[in-house]
């Protein structure tokens, strides 16, 4: 499985990174986002989601569960942090993923060893310094021909 990591230096960066990335997505792109507490998988989002012309707050829907956005595509925004593994199939994932929209979902890794559908893993995790994070991407059962584009335009950027 390839990997692409990346350095950002503090959130507005780790927020640009997610807009950069919504410039890519398309529908029926699904996001798996990982990383402890405070990684900034939250902040990530919040910057994809303005990208795609999301007016509203984005905030995680740890107690209701999902958020649903209107962008330019609808945007479904998952957390899964307060579920277990055997919760995961009660959610009616299908209405959802791989659809018309935009699927988001943060605490992946709580589905289950291998969450059934293709996706883009995202890692976040804590870098060498409190602002920065170490961000990793990973295709998940699919392949992203424009992830390498992505990356090297996001690295010119800089």
């Amino acid at each position: 499985m390839k990997r692409y990591p990346v350095i950002t230096k503090n959130a507005s960066e780790t927020q640009a990174l997610g807009a950069q990335l919504a410039k890519f997505l398309k529908p029926g792109n699904v996001i798996g986002f990982e990383g402890p507490l405070g990684a900034g998988k939250t902040t990530f989002i919040q910057g994809l989601c303005a990208a795609l012309g999301v007016e509203e707050k984005v905030v995680s829907p740890t107690f209701v569960l999902m958020h649903v956005y209107d962008g330019k595509l609808p945007i479904y925004h998952f957390d899964l942090y307060r579920l277990e593994p055997k919760d995961f199939q009660d959610l009616g994932w299908d209405d959802y993923l791989g659809g018309r929209g935009i699927s988001l979902v943060e605490w992946v890794d709580r589905s289950g060893r291998n969450f059934p559908y293709p996706h883009l893993l995202i890692t976040l995790e804590y870098g060498e310094t409190p602002d920065t994070r170490k961000i990793e991407f990973k295709p998940q059962k699919i392949e992203y021909p424009w992830l390498a584009e992505f990356l090297n335009h996001w690295d010119k950027k800089k």
